[in-house]
């Protein structure tokens, strides 16, 4: 029997039940600037009659919401990400920071969605961020658009997609270091369909997305040695 949307929706609220342990290394120096908290949402659905262009272990119409961040940004510009930001005074936890922001970058509607849990809280020294993950479920699904201020472009990108073996690699990013040879990165990594940009989605956005397919027991045989070249 093929795959649903409802067999994801089993399988997330079973790992948010079950908890995941995030193996995360933080890449790049400390931000000078004061730590702030923020939250993300990685939130999943279901396209309606827009499969994945790719053969599937998971629904084809199954997606996950991506933003591409305005290139003007002081931290992660022009990178793929899930939307979210800071902690405001107003928002009761980190599920209400993730959906607010959400709402702001791609004006989805958060009465549409349920929270399903939350991902440990990872530290990212380039911008000095405690962000927490927040995991939702789509099951009203609602217009969404770029702000134009934050995001640029808003994308549901399809899971089968993001787990065929020619769209896993490894990302690679090489810094210069003052003192000594380059510093190189290397992390998990997935590339956009063309029809999306053909953008290399790495990093923090990058890492969470790998380790949630293999937790889900989404994932498929796919080749580390492949390389997608970065920059920061």
């Amino acid at each position: 029997m093929s795959p649903t949307p409802g067999d994801a929706l089993r399988d997330l609220r079973a790992l948010m039940a079950r908890g995941v342990t995030l193996d995360f290394q933080p890449q790049g120096p400390l931000a000078d600037r004061p730590l702030r908290r923020s939250a993300v949402l990685i939130l999943f659905g279901a396209l309606d009659q827009v499969p994945a262009h790719a053969p599937y272990t998971v629904a084809p119409e199954l997606d996950v919401l991506l933003t591409r961040r305005a290139t003007g940004m002081r931290h992660h510009a022009g990178q793929i990400a899930f939307p979210g930001g800071g902690w405001e005074p107003g928002d009761a936890d980190s599920a209400a920071t993730a959906l607010r922001e959400a709402q702001e970058e791609t004006g989805l509607d958060p009465t549409g969605v349920e929270v399903l849990g939350e991902l440990p809280e990872i530290h990212l020294p380039v911008s000095n961020n405690r962000v927490t993950p927040v995991v939702g479920w789509w099951h009203a699904p609602s217009e969404v658009s770029a702000d134009r201020t934050e995001s640029v472009d808003v994308f549901r990108a399809p899971v089968a997609e993001l787990l065929a073996p020619a769209a896993r690699g490894t990302s690679v990013l090489r810094r210069k270091s003052a003192t000594g040879p380059a510093i190189t990165h290397r992390g998990d990594a997935f590339r956009l369909a063309p029809r999306l940009g053909g953008h290399i989605v790495w990093g923090f956005t990058g890492i969470l997305l790998a380790t949630l397919f293999d937790e889900l027991g989404w994932a498929r045989p796919w080749d580390p040695d492949q390389e997608f070249p970065v920059q920061p």
